[in-house]
């Protein structure tokens, strides 16, 4: 059997896989979730003035960014989990988050500033973001490449690096309700390291774990 051939028959048999890969990363991250959750509710918890920081919009922003990368990472994955689909056309979904926070960082330098600059990029919460949104990451992350796992992606890197946006952006919503730094140029630095961190493990697993 020849390559194409071997292609053609791999996206015959995904047009009934797709969605059973979509149901199974659903309840593979529904699975996670729980562990996610019991790491936070013991080692972070949410922020003691939330009542009041809902009334900031920079706080509210922090979730936006968060779940405008997660819900079109999952959307992306599940796409290229076939053997025949490319980014080519699928990319633009993951720059939401950098355009709506582009927009807050011209909001807030717009604002009469509250603390100079370097205190608002540092913050208080930088260590901490760097260690919880991975740690937190990391059974959601387990979660989404079992369940791209029954999929076929064509390029098993490019699928474990997804299932690592998938994780860190869920995982990141809620460290959002933890961190007290709610400054767009802090959230920019160190959620976007956090996740740079867990995209670099999951597109070294995926790579391995991915392959079909």
């Amino acid at each position: 059997m020849d390559t194409d051939q071997l292609i053609r028959s791999l996206a015959a048999d995904n047009a009934h896989r797709a969605p059973r890969v979509g149901a199974v990363l659903t309840m593979a991250l529904l699975v996670a979730a729980p562990f996610s959750i019991l790491f936070f509710a013991t080692f972070l918890g949410v922020r003691a003035d939330v009542m009041s920081a809902m009334h900031n919009p920079f706080f509210d922003m922090k979730f936006a960014v968060t779940l405008s990368l997660a819900i079109p990472a999952i959307i992306v994955s599940l796409h290229l989990s076939r053997p025949e689909a490319l980014l080519r056309g699928w990319a633009w979904l993951l720059l939401l988050p950098v355009g709506l926070l582009a927009v807050a960082i011209g909001s807030e330098a717009m604002m009469a500033p509250a603390m100079p600059m370097t205190m608002r990029l540092m913050g208080k919460n930088s260590r901490m973001c760097l260690v919880a949104i991975p740690a937190m990451s990391l059974p959601l992350l387990a979660g989404a490449l079992f369940g791209l796992r029954h999929g076929a992606p064509s390029s098993p890197a490019l699928a474990g690096a997804l299932a690592g946006l998938v994780s860190a952006g869920l995982a990141a919503t809620l460290y959002a309700s933890h961190c007290t730094d709610d400054s767009p140029l802090f959230v920019a630095t160190w959620y976007t390291l956090a996740t740079a961190v867990v995209t670099a493990i999951g597109a070294l697993v995926g790579s391995k774990v991915l392959r079909f």
